[in-house]
């Protein structure tokens, strides 16, 4: 597999026994305490798995892997459904849910939609896996077309739920696979294209994950390189040119404002950011991929 992500699926709570709780666990304590006998949440019995072939040579769609995880079960550890994309060369890279932990407190929402952001065809799926989580369905298919015209915005990487039952997919590019960092929004229940989060003229030159902490105010995303580059392979000669990122991006949540750069280096590629499980604390950590280090970035006074 060229690159996976796994997502995990298990029984949702019941919001019968549990008061208003929606998906996911109120916090990561919460989450935490499964693995006890007083367990909030049953052990996941499949995982969803993104395998590609684009540049294997051979001319398959990308498809989503449902595998057995279940100990007990027959089939344990291997892929039991196959749900192939209608279009080639997509690259599915990191996914996300409909819905999440941030939509606790709302009984009405369910985490059966899975995202999955094409990072070269620039299209984004929505599979259905409430309906038969062992055998996903495609839902809808949005259109490269309608993410570079209403957003100006194209290699979609990172998908996130966010609190007020919308969904941001951060992008590497804009259409001509020139660098530019921004984000889509969509309707978390129609997947409508809603257009950019970000606000104002000033955006960072490249994009790549992101990862928010509204008790302190702060979006930060991360940079990889330029997709007209990168998307074609590694190729040494780029460095020292630009091409790949060195900034952490620091938005202001409120006002979704571009207002800060962290360097931490150049062709460091900073790639996954995550803040710390602790939502008091303003601080966490990134992976920098050439660079080959993990830095920690907090908040000073």
């Amino acid at each position: 597999l060229a690159h996976t992500r796994f997502m995990t699926v298990s029984a949702l709570p019941d919001a019968g026994t549990c008061g208003a709780c929606g998906p996911g666990f109120a916090s990561p304590l919460d989450a935490m305490k499964g693995n006890g006998p007083a367990a909030a949440g049953p052990r996941e019995e499949i995982v969803y798995v993104p395998c590609i072939y684009r540049n294997t040579g051979k001319k398959k769609p990308d498809f989503l892997a449902t595998v057995d995880v279940n100990p007990s079960s027959p089939l344990y550890c291997q892929v039991i459904h196959r749900l192939p994309m209608p279009n080639l060369r997509d690259e599915l890279h990191h996914s996300g849910w409909n819905a999440c932990s941030s939509c606790f407190g709302d009984a009405t929402k369910r985490r059966n939609r899975l995202i999955l952001p094409s990072l070269i065809s620039s299209r984004i799926y929505v599979v259905d896996v409430g309906t038969d989580p062992r055998a996903p369905r495609l839902f809808k298919v949005i259109d490269p077309e309608d993410v570079f015209w209403k957003c100006n915005l194209g290699y979609p990487h990172t998908s996130h739920c966010l609190g007020s039952g919308e969904i941001m997919i951060s992008t590497l590019g804009d259409p001509a696979g020139s660098g530019k960092g921004g984000f889509i929004l969509l309707d978390a229940e129609t997947f409508e294209i809603k257009g950019n989060w970000e606000k104002g003229d000033k955006v960072p030159p490249m994009g790549y994950d992101f990862w928010y902490q509204p008790r302190h105010n702060v979006l930060i995303s991360t940079e990889w390189g330029v997709p007209k580059h990168l998307g074609y392979g590694f190729d040494p000669q780029d460095l020292g040119k630009g091409r790949y990122g060195r900034r952490l991006n620091v938005w202001d949540w409120t006002t979704r404002t571009y207002v800060q750069a962290i360097d931490v280096g150049e062709d460091a590629a900073p790639l996954e950011i995550r803040f710390l499980h602790d939502p008091a604390a303003a601080e966490g950590f990134v992976g920098c991929t050439i660079g080959s280090s993990i830095h920690r970035f907090y908040k000073t006074e």
